[in-house]
């Protein structure tokens, strides 16, 4: 495939401006740079072959504008930094999910959710070290606007908040005298309340628990669910379907979307004002008995504690490939950013950006799936991506909405 450089040359075309072999050889020097300065050469990028090298060690690759930054839309330049490169900054995870920044902390904090663990990330000198094991195979992870971290448990189906002093409260387990399949992802309202999804990914024995036999995870009840887990998790099936929910500040939980409207909710985010609230719909998942998500951003009307008037934000198909949306967060111009799986197409791995219109503005490409993503740094400039095995960054030129 023909690479286009930013002037609008070819690869192929710029090689051909050089010349080759004999001919490049009766050049003039004048001529040789005419050439080169007409033609500049390609930065390596995560799609060329060997692919590019993002680690600390790595040879410099980022010569205003990162390659793998990618802006479709003009507005994009206005969000992204030139003259920042996309960085991992540590890789060892079997599925990471999950980012939050401690504002108070400035720290990372996120989940490799298969190994039952919560990793750290300090900004002041890039150190990586466990958080929490086990941690019941978390998943998203947020910080309320009182600085108290919230996660959404695959194992245990609920949702906690580790308070200041140390302690833990279960803020919510079950709906209706039902427990939750498996909370994925949570956001924190300014009105107190907490709001998060219920798809059944964590059903599976990768990032949970498979149901007690006779379930919808586990009809057959081949599957020993019990090896390996404590005691009190070999009973529970799946009961509910998918759904996004409302926590109120006294503790009332309220079904705000349901699976008809939106089927396997994964990521969300509200936008600055807190007048929208965006949820992915991902793939169908363990136990679905409908056909499940598609892979689509939906957008919602928020006020009073009820989300209305759905429709589809994105169908987040670019360039006839889907990227199908995990995480999502919002900047403070209300841009969304999603992260995006696209499976074997490598090239379309990473994040999108879109307008609050559902335009598509740019990419970042990464050399990995990515799950979830979020805003932090002591600026909250600085774009953090939890992609498979990794944990990337890179900085911005705009700032996240909300707390974390």
């Amino acid at each position: 495939m023909t690479k286009h450089l930013r002037n609008g040359l070819s690869r192929r075309q710029a090689l051909g401006a050089i010349g080759a072999g004999t001919a490049g050889l009766a050049f003039t020097a004048a001529h040789a740079q005419d050439a080169m300065s007409s033609a500049p050469v390609e930065p390596p990028s995560t799609v060329t072959s060997p692919p590019r090298d993002f680690g600390p060690g790595a040879a410099p690759n980022v010569y205003f504008w990162d390659p793998d930054v990618i802006a479709v839309d003009p507005a994009f330049n206005g969000l992204a930094q030139p003259n920042a490169p996309i960085e991992r900054l540590w890789t060892g995870a079997l599925w990471a999910e999950g980012p939050a920044w401690s504002g108070v902390g400035k720290y990372l904090v996120w989940s490799d959710i298969p190994n039952n663990r919560q990793l750290r990330y300090l900004s002041e000198d890039g150190h990586v070290s466990t958080f929490r094991m086990p941690s019941n195979n978390s998943n998203g992870n947020s910080f309320d606007y009182e600085g108290r971290q919230i996660s959404c448990e695959h194992l245990t189906r609920r949702v906690v908040r580790y308070e200041l002093d140390g302690s833990v409260t279960i803020l919510a387990d079950s709906y209706e005298g039902m427990p939750f399949n498996s909370p994925n992802d949570v956001v924190a309202h300014t009105d107190g309340s907490y709001w998060f999804t219920d798809p059944p990914y964590g059903g599976q024995l990768y990032e949970g628990a498979v149901g007690a036999p006779g379930g919808p995870t586990n009809p057959d009840g081949l599957v020993n669910n019990r090896l390996g887990q404590p005691p009190e998790i070999g009973d529970a099936q799946r009961e509910m379907p998918t759904a996004t929910y409302r926590l109120g500040p006294d503790g009332t939980v309220t079904r705000v979307v349901d699976e008809a409207t939106v089927p396997d909710p994964n990521g969300l985010a509200f936008s600055p004002n807190e007048d929208r609230l965006y949820i992915a719909s991902t793939g169908k998942g363990p136990g679905d008995e409908g056909p499940g998500g598609e892979g689509v951003i939906f957008v919602f009307d928020v006020a009073n504690g009820e989300a209305t008037n759905g429709r589809v934000f994105s169908d987040c198909v670019i360039d006839g490939v889907k990227c199908g949306p995990d995480g999502l967060a919002v900047d403070v111009y209300g841009n969304v950013w999603a992260s995006s799986n696209a499976g074997r197409n490598v090239g379309y791995n990473g994040v999108t950006c879109w307008s609050p219109d559902g335009n598509l503005l740019g990419r970042i490409r990464l050399p990995e799936v990515c799950g979830n993503l979020c805003f932090g740094g002591p600026k909250r400039n600085r774009l953090f991506m939890a992609a498979s095995q990794s944990l990337y960054a890179v900085y911005t030129a705009t700032q996240g909405a909300g707390p974390a």
